[in-house]
């Protein structure tokens, strides 16, 4: 695979990161509508992770499906309240028992940290919310991106075992539970959809990544 093929694969892949995130922000149909998001999801998961893309289509099936008013009651049932939460989109409420701001957070705060990233003012939510730790992975691939652009393989590398290290110790610890309440706690076929989607493409990004470590660099360049 030659630089230009990868570096087109890992774009796809960042973006389907980024696409996943929005989907666990308040819904919005005409956004999601003018942008094609879903149908870009689709489009980039079916190069990247096809399995996935199976799930990703069903999303896109089934958003169009719903009035805005219904995938935002489902939306807060499931992710904000006000009473009991049924999938909260916490890391450290799997990691550590229902607990939030836990230990678990303060680590990821410093993943974040340790990478010159730090909270917005005009974000209100935890650090460990399942959206903005999908966008911190697509950023992860972005300056993974950056250094392909420059042929600084030594720094590509550092930002694909950045990646590794990130989803092995938090997404892919705690992904699969909060995708099973959803799927418990809903009939709504969005997100009974994006919870099979992001599980089955947290999971298996790993073999992508694998593949693209530069074992002969002279393949890379050629």
């Amino acid at each position: 695979m030659n630089i230009n093929n990868i570096i087109l694969h890992e774009k796809m892949r960042e973006n389907c990161f980024r696409f996943l995130a929005a989907c666990f922000y308040l819904p919005q149909k005409d956004l999601f509508a003018e942008k094609n998001l879903l149908g870009n999801l689709t489009k980039y998961l079916q190069e990247v992770c096809p399995q996935a893309a199976v799930y990703s289509s069903e999303m896109e099936k089934n958003f169009f499906q719903y009035s805005n008013e219904d995938l935002t009651v489902e939306y807060s049932k499931l992710f904000v309240g006000p009473f009991d939460l049924i999938a909260p989109p916490y890391g450290s409420v799997y990691l550590e028992g229902r607990r939030v701001m836990g230990d678990s957070t303060m680590e990821v705060i410093k993943t974040y940290q340790r990478e010159g990233l730090s909270r917005s003012d005009d974000f209100k939510d935890l650090p460990d919310h399942i959206a903005v730790e999908l966008e911190f992975v697509s950023y992860l691939i972005y300056k993974e991106i950056e250094s392909l652009e420059k042929s600084d393989l030594n720094t590509t590398q550092k930002f694909i075992e950045r990646q590794e290290d990130f989803l092995n110790a938090f997404l892919r610890r705690w992904v699969p539970g909060f995708c099973e309440r959803i799927k418990n706690g809903t009939e709504n076929g969005f997100y009974t959809a994006l919870a099979d989607c992001v599980s089955t493409f947290v999971m298996q990004s790993h073999i992508d990544m694998a593949a693209l470590l530069p074992e002969n660099r002279e393949e890379i360049h050629g």
